[in-house]
């Protein structure tokens, strides 16, 4: 029985590990999914197309560190090209996630996460300016 459970102990450590890593991974892509959702409604109620993706960026990168997912050069993009009354925006964050500070699991290096959302303007909005600036 001693030998038994010598040799099934770091196997059952390991299976543990791993689950724990896949579990972290796991919640932190609901993080991921979390701040790009509060970015998009942020950009969802600027005025106009740079307003949109400054509010987008700014939520993202708050939500982000105040989440404590750390990110490895976080890119958000935000596609303002329908940003008319009744239009949309979305937003996207691309994040490469560095897995083996979650835990020591044998799970790769690193992993790249993204994340959509779109959020639709106000049909009877008169503040929401086009590209181009004239309303």
């Amino acid at each position: 029985m001693t030998v038994e459970l010598v040799l099934l102990a770091p196997l059952l450590f390991a299976l543990l590990a791993f689950l724990l890593g896949l579990g972290r991974a796991a919640d932190a892509r609901g993080r991921l999914v979390g701040a790009v959702r509060d970015a998009t409604r942020a950009a969802s109620l600027a005025s106009t197309p740079g307003g949109a993706a400054q509010a987008a960026r700014d939520t993202a990168m708050a939500n982000l560190t105040g989440a404590g997912l750390e990110c490895r050069q976080p890119q958000v993009s935000t596609d303002t090209s329908r940003f008319t009354p009744g239009g949309q925006v979305s937003v996207t964050i691309r994040c490469t996630l560095d897995l083996s500070e979650l835990v020591v699991s044998g799970l790769p290096g690193r992993t790249s996460l993204v994340a959509t959302a779109a959020a639709p303007l106000d049909t009877y909005s008169s503040r929401i300016t086009p590209a181009g600036g004239a309303p």
